[in-house]
Parts: structure tokens; sequence; C-alpha cells
């Protein structure tokens, strides 16, 4: 009983270093080299400052959450993710009418967050990246999220200047921001939670139980007294082992056996040994501290933000798809329409020619050109025809999870909305849009937080510079038991240990039989160029992920300038292709009025009634690109989902209005 006050000793020792430790690491510079901290002091010197980026709250669908349970026996059973309800939603029932499938813009949207499988793959990421965090916060090293934009969806074109795929960020779509690849945009990864190596938070619990028989033979009868020594031995031994984010290890270690043999020099048989130790052990440098020990979930933290911020991207990209889609639709619809009114009128013109000429009031040439010009209309109702079966395949396709309703596929689709109106955007200044985009934009939060988990490798891949210095004590006891063995040949045998299991468990925590221990264990690696190394490419990278965000920002100034540009055209294009088909309408109407007085030909007619439907089409296409050029400066600005007063949180649950 006199060594308890040891064991209170040592765990007051185990403190006094972690407490000197702990001041020692705050001492430390997050960059050991001088040269990187110059260029680092510089660079914030020089550099403007950046307007705040908005975080994200999102919450992963509950369909697709990891499932939590109190009962301890589930970690051992494997989850599963319910199959994918590819069912359409009950809102595209709700819009045919008469065999016909009626949507307006908005109710494209609508069936789009609801039933584009783009956004349906996407949320799949979301849960994708919780499972990072869970493994992360047992120490596991994390596995990196998907920040790309899933593009799966046919038809509609998405991209500003200069731009690839909308809303790639660090990563790209095949390792994402935190995996261990190259990146996007020739960013380097390759050192991301680099550090000192990091234990299991989870507690282990393992046990070993047996039983050996062993018969070893024997040269002389001196040592055991037996020409053959048979041994038998049972054993029960446990052991408890955990790790903590400071830097500390814990583990307890209980040894129990039974063992009995035909020596009859062994003064008790069987022999029963329970044997205890209680180890700390502490990191004073390199691997202390929560800092190296958390960087795997921090960092998986930060890419579940990552992959939040993705999701935004995923669902302005298809929404602008979407949209982009629906106003093809439009003007194919439209094109049609224009077409088939042209060929009409043609072939109304080719039989009023033909009753002309039996009357001969007009030559053979007459109806010849009429022939010619109804082949012609034809021919181009053909293509408007076809383009529009096109477009109807396209958004039928983008808007459902399935197309095996052969009479759904067939279904013709007539869009509500139409060009005629124009509604014009207020006008802002060219600073406030791109003041606007610098806040919006998907990508820019999403290397704000890359460049996050970059300075979290640059503090672990510091620390991992420094020496290996640990702190270590145990305190254990041993208690030995057994009955006297009745074939003992070596002269008096007292009884001295109890007899029983119950005596040998007491006697090894009474601390009658102490074993304890308190000692430093330092590893310093010569030259140490592989940390060294490791430590100044996570330099290198860092730095050049800063650049990246900076050239970002100025893609992003471009691409908002452009799209400015090209809806002042668009604006532009609208009012003349406007001007001139009321010019051709009347210019028609005069040709019209000419040849009913007798006065004209039906050649000049025809003609004029061709260059009206051209100049309709034109105005359909200008219109069509101009609105399309509204999506592009909402999508450019990072103001698409607001200006369509979309929650992101209902895209999230894949729900509408």
């Amino acid at each position: 009983m006199t060594a308890r006050p040891w064991l209170s000793n040592i765990v007051a020792l185990l403190l006094c270093g972690t407490m000197v430790s702990a001041q020692a690491q705050q001492d430390l510079p997050n960059a050991p080299a001088p040269q990187s901290q110059t260029t680092a002091a510089s660079q914030s010197q020089s550099a403007p400052t950046q307007p705040t980026v908005p975080a994200l709250h999102i919450q992963t669908p509950s369909s697709l959450a990891i499932p939590h349970s109190n009962n301890p026996i589930d970690a051992y059973a494997p989850s599963f993710v319910p199959k994918p309800d590819l069912a359409n939603s009950p809102r595209l029932q709700q819009l045919m009418r008469d065999g016909k499938l009626y949507i307006s813009l908005q109710d494209a949207i609508d069936l789009a967050l609801e039933n584009n499988l783009d956004l349906a793959i996407s949320r799949y990421n979301l849960a994708i990246a919780d499972t990072d965090v869970q493994r992360t916060k047992a120490g596991g090293f994390f596995r990196g999220v998907n920040t790309g934009v899933i593009q799966g969806t046919v038809g509609g074109g998405v991209g500003g200047y200069g731009a690839g795929a909308p809303g790639a960020g660090a990563g790209g779509t095949t390792s994402g921001a935190g995996g261990a690849g190259a990146g996007a945009a020739g960013l380097v990864q390759s050192t991301l939670g680099i550090g000192t190596n990091v234990s299991s938070y989870d507690p282990i619990l393992s046990g070993v139980t047996s039983i050996e028989h062993q018969t070893l033979p024997l040269a002389n009868i001196q040592i055991y007294g037996v020409p053959e020594l048979q041994t038998n031995t049972g054993l029960v031994n446990l052991n408890y082992s955990q790790a903590f984010p400071t830097g500390t290890s814990f583990s307890v270690e209980v040894d129990n056996n039974r063992q009995t043999s035909n020596s009859i020099f062994n003064s008790i048989s069987p022999s029963l040994n329970s044997i205890y130790r209680i180890t700390i052990q502490q990191q004073l440098l390199a691997g202390f501290g929560t800092g190296p020990n958390l960087r795997y979930l921090r960092i998986a933290k930060n890419n579940k933000k990552i992959s939040d911020i993705a999701f935004k991207s995923q669902v302005i990209a298809t929404i602008t798809q979407i949209a982009d889609i629906y106003w093809d639709l439009v003007s194919a619809y439209e094109a049609e329409n224009v077409t088939e009114q042209s060929f009409n009128f043609a072939q109304q013109s080719l039989e009023n020619a033909k009753k002309q000429l039996q009357l001969e009031a007009i030559p053979a040439m007459d109806v010849m050109r009429a022939e010619a010009e109804v082949s012609k209309r034809d021919q181009d109702l053909t293509v408007a025809k076809t383009t529009l079966q096109l477009q109807e395949s396209l958004i039928k396709n983008a808007l459902t999870k399935n197309l095996d309703d052969p009479a759904l596929e067939a279904m013709p689709v007539i869009p509500t909305d139409t060009l005629d109106t124009i509604q014009e955007i207020p006008e802002k200044p060219t600073l406030d849009l791109i003041e606007q985009a610098l806040l919006q934009r998907p990508e820019l939060s999403e290397s704000d937080v890359d460049l996050k988990n970059r300075e979290i490798t640059r503090k672990a891949a510091a620390n991992a510079l420094l020496p290996t210095l640990a702190l270590i004590g145990f305190y254990g006891g041993t208690g030995l038991a057994g009955p006297l063995n009745p074939l003992f040949n070596g002269g008096p045998n007292p009884q001295l240990v109890p007899t029983n299991w119950y005596g040998a468990f007491e006697n090894a925590w009474n601390s009658s039989s102490p074993d304890y221990l308190v000692g430093l264990n330092l590893n310093v690696p010569i030259r140490n160029r592989v940390a060294k190394a490791d430590q100044y490419r996570s330099e290198l990278e860092y730095r050049q992920a800063e650049l990246r965000e900076q050239q970002l920002r100025k893609q992003i100034r471009i691409e908002v300038r452009n799209a400015e540009y090209a809806l002042e055209q668009g604006r532009a294009r609208v009012d003349a292709a406007r001007k001139a088909r009321d010019l051709a309408q009347k210019t028609f109407t005069i040709m019209q009025k000419e040849q009913d007085l007798g006065a004209g030909s039906s050649f000049q007619t025809l003609t004029a009634q061709r260059d009206l439907a051209l100049a309709e089409l034109d105005l359909v296409n200008a219109g069509t690109a101009y609105q399309k050029s509204k999506l592009e400066l909402q999508r450019a600005t990072g103001t698409t989902l607001e200006e369509n007063r979309i929650e992101l949180q209902a895209a999230v649950d894949g729900t509408a209005r």
C-alpha cells in the first residue's frame, strides 16, 4: 500500500509535461521557413481586401443521411441506402391536358427540381461528404468530395466567357477538393492533409482467450525433475486502448493465465497469474495538440461546405440549362408556326396561280415559280417540324426521371411563355454587378474554403518537421496465487501466496507488487528531408491556390462584363429585328393590295411574304438570344437562384413551390 503515492506522482508529472509542451507549441511558428513568412507578410500587405463570401447552411436529404442509432450493436451491422425513386413527380400529370403537355418556364424549373437526374445524382454527393466527417471524427483520413458539375442532361449550352465546366472548383469532378489528386485548372493538392500520423479516436477493446497443451522433450531431469515436461496453459487477456486529439494515447492491459505442469520443482500448481498495466503517452513536439490531430476532421468539415457549395453550382448550372432548353423550345415552336403559315400562303398562291393560268391571265412561268416556292417552303416546314420534335424530346428528357410511358414520349409539348414580351431588366452599374458576382459566385466560395484547407495542411506540415518527443508513463501490478504442489521436491514449501483467483487478482490491484515507469522517448530524424520537402511543397501549393483564386476573380469580372455586353447587344438586336419585321409586314401588305388590284404579280407577293417570314424568324432568334443573354448574366453574377425564386434547401430536398 505504500506504493500508492507513486501513481499520483506519475499523473502529476504527465500533466506538467503536457502544460509545458502546450506553451512551447503556442510559440511555434505556423510556417518555419523564414522566406515563406516574409513572402506571406509582403503579400498580405499588398493584397486588396476581398469581400466576405456568405456561408451556406443546408441539410442532407433525410433519405440519404447517415443513419444513427442508440443500439450499440448497430455499429457492426451494415446500413443500406434505399433505391432511388424513378417515378416522375405528380406535377407532370397536372400539366397534361387534351393529350398535350403545357408548361411555362416556371413549370419547367419546378419539374427540374423534382425530376432532373443531374440534380438527383448530385444530391448523393452531400451524403458522401457526410461520411467523410463521420470517419474523420474517429481519426480516419478523408476521402475527398466531388466539386464538379454533372452534365448528363442533353441540350442547352451553359458557360460564360473563358469558362469550362461551370462551377468546377478545386479538385474537378474526379478528385474533389480535399482529395489527393491533381486539382482543376492546374492546381496541385498532393500534400493536402499531410502531417503526423493520427491514431483512432474510437476506443478499441480486444481480448484473447486460449488453452494450450505443450509437451517438451528434455535432455535431462535436473531442471524440471521429469524426462518430459508437459504444460497446460489457459489465458484470458483484455486490452482497452484509445487516442485523444491532444496527442495523448491511453491503454489498459489486463492479463490472466493459469498454468500447470508435471515438474516436481514447481512450488505451486496450478500457477495463477494476474497482471495489469495502465499506460499513458503524450506527444510533446510533433503530433502535439488538436491542430495536427484534428486536421482530418477540420478538412472534412470544410469539404462538406465545399460539397454544399458545389450543389449550389449544380442547381445554377441545371436551372440555366433548363431555361436555355425551354427558350430553344419556344423558338422552335414559334419558328414552326411561322414556317407553316408561310407554307400555307405559298400553297394558296399556287392554287390561285393555277386558276389564273386556266383563265390565261398569267403565263405558265408564274405557276412554275409558285410550285418551286411551295417545294422550298415544304422543305423548310419539314426542318422546322423535326427541330420542334427534337426540342420537345430534349425538354421531356430534362424534366423527367423516366420516359417509359410511350404516350408521354410521343406527347407534344406546348410552351405557354412566348417571346412577344421582352421584359426589360433594371440596369445596374457594371461595378455593382461585379461586386455582386464576387459575393455570389459559388466558385469563389469553393476556392475560399479550399484555401482554408490548405492553411490547415501548412500548419500540420510545419508541426511534422519537429522531432518526436513523447512523455511516457505506466503503472501496473502483479498478483500470484496457487495451491502448493504435492509433487514439489525442493525442500520446505510454506504457503506464501493465496490459493485462488480472487487472491491473485486482489494482489495485482492492491499495489503490493507495483510496476511503474516515467520516461521520455526522443526521435530526431537527421536531415529530415522528406518532411522538409512535404512542408515546402505545401507552401508552394498554398501560394499556387492563392494565385488561382485571384485569376478566378479576374475571370469572373470578364464574364460579368461579357454577359452585360451580350445583353445590350441582344436588346439592340431585338429592336432592329422588330423594326425589320414591321417593315416587311407593311411591304407584304402593300404587295398583296397591288396584286388584288391587278398592279402586281403573285411572284412579287410570294417574295414579300417570304421576306416577312424571314424577318419573323429573325425576330424569334433575336428574342431567344436575348432571353439566353439574361440567363447568362444571372449565372455570371451568381443570382440565378434569387431571380428564379429558388430556395436551395428545397432544391436539396427535390421539392418545388
